[in-house]
């Protein structure tokens, strides 16, 4: 029996406010510099998608940078699906935060790394996978380095954060789950696929359109759909089996007719469930100097909410000391604006749990 779709409307225009949240501000206004890199990945190589190997990579120099002659700390930012590094920097007032907590003193000074993580479908989801790419690796064996080696940074771990939102901070989790020995100070802004939510998951895309399309363009009209195929990817890989190289939650019986396939259900909740990830790497989790998340309670997806506090309780039952935190309204509207969770929270967070010198 197939699973009717469950408020996709709404689910579409969430979709559209990951891209609306806060103000631009004009690179003109910054004080410290921002510097555009490329990078040719090896490790990217191995997909069925047609990845672009030619990568950018956005780093922002402090206001000290120029002249200070020191080493600094650095964040890297893990942005959501539908998203890359020039969106962000056009549609939120990131930059201009970080500069204002740099003069308020809420924060040292410390670099600011974002990789680009799009792709030809919705973007990495923060996965290794033959189908749509190392992006782990990638990020830990490439930008890392890259990083360390043409700038004056404090190549240790106690001096590395990840900072992400939404999609972006399930790829915080799975990067400091599996790569504690390079980061050890996390903090994800709403983060998603963090447990097993109200519905179960076969109820929310169109497996009709998806099993009929022949590309992904032919999906456009339907983004949780897309996501859902991206998910497959990732954790269902099938190499034999174009145009998507993947199976799926979702498969027609010899009657023609769709049902739950067990198998692939586990498959794929036990790799993208955060919580199921951190049952797996909690002697991990418990290296970090600091771990944190929240989520808006009126997230028109109550799964997140429900999820978040599910991977809260999963924690706490192994012991892993972490924050975490329910808030009143939505993210897209509290996280980027002035004196919002990003100043607020996620700023004040780096500044006690980064170290700014060596030796620490």
């Amino acid at each position: 029996m197939m699973f009717k779709p469950y408020k996709l409307k709404v689910f579409c225009l969430l979709i559209m406010f990951v891209g609306i949240e806060g103000q631009a501000q004009s690179p003109s206004k910054h004080k410290g510099m921002m510097v555009t890199e490329f990078i040719t990945s090896e490790i990217l190589k191995e997909n069925s998608v047609g990845l672009d190997l030619r990568r950018t990579i956005k780093i922002y120099l402090p206001p000290g940078y120029a002249k200070s002659g020191k080493s600094y700390p650095v964040v890297y930012y893990c942005h959501s699906i539908f998203h890359n590094p020039d969106k962000v920097l056009e549609e939120r007032n990131l930059i201009g935060l970080l500069e204002e907590s740099f003069d308020q003193k809420v924060l040292k000074e410390l670099i600011l790394v974002m990789a680009d993580y799009s792709t030809t479908t919705t973007g990495s989801i923060y996965e290794n996978t033959k189908t749509t790419g190392r992006w782990l690796d990638y990020t830990v064996d490439e930008v890392v380095p890259f990083i360390d080696s043409h700038y004056r940074t404090l190549a240790q771990p106690a001096s590395r954060a990840l900072v992400g939102d939404v999609m972006g901070g399930r790829g915080v989790f799975m990067l400091v789950m599996t790569h504690p020995e390079i980061f050890s100070v996390a903090y994800a802004l709403n983060p998603v696929a963090t447990a097993l939510g109200v519905l179960p998951m076969p109820a929310y895309p169109k497996w009709d359109k998806i099993h009929d399309a022949k590309s992904f363009a032919d999906l456009n009209d339907e983004p949780i759909s897309q996501i859902f195929v991206t998910v497959s990817q990732a954790y269902l890989p099938n190499t034999t089996r174009p145009p998507f190289y993947c199976d799926f939650l979702m498969e027609k019986n010899e009657a023609g007719k769709f049902e739950l396939h067990a198998e692939h259900a586990k498959k794929l909740m036990d790799g993208f469930m955060v919580s199921r990830q951190a049952e797996k790497y909690f002697e991990n989790l418990s290296r970090l100097r600091a771990l944190a998340f929240d989520w808006s309670r009126y997230d028109p997806i109550q799964d997140h909410v429900y999820g978040s506090q599910s991977l809260s309780r999963t924690l706490d039952s192994f012991g892993i000391t972490h924050e975490a935190e329910e808030y009143r309204g939505v993210y897209w509207e509290e996280n980027w604006k002035e004196n919002g969770r990003f100043y607020t929270r996620v700023l004040p967070f780096l500044n006690r749990h980064l170290v700014f010198d060596f030796g620490r």
